[in-house]
């Protein structure tokens, strides 16, 4: 059985981008990452939609697509995407 992980919203610091699950879970992750997200401005960082059935966030300004799994597994490597 295979259990998807959907977000319910964004929000981002200079830090770290966090998402909340519709769980009511907060993940969190570095912004340094997703080289793309820590360039962006505030307002391309705004302009995000959940994508995939609520499985991926997609900012559409960026061309950028991030899966909230891959958010989760601890073998990142300091990269996400």
């Amino acid at each position: 059985m295979t259990i998807s992980v959907k977000g319910k919203s964004v929000h981002f610091d200079d830090r770290y981008l966090h998402v909340e699950l519709e769980d009511s879970r907060l993940i969190s992750t570095p912004m340094a990452w997703y080289k793309e997200l820590q360039e962006a401005s505030f307002k391309e960082l705004s302009n995000y939609r959940f994508i995939c059935r609520g499985t991926g966030i997609e900012w559409p300004g960026l061309d950028y697509h991030l899966s909230i799994e891959s958010m989760l597994r601890i073998d990142v490597q300091q990269k996400a995407a």
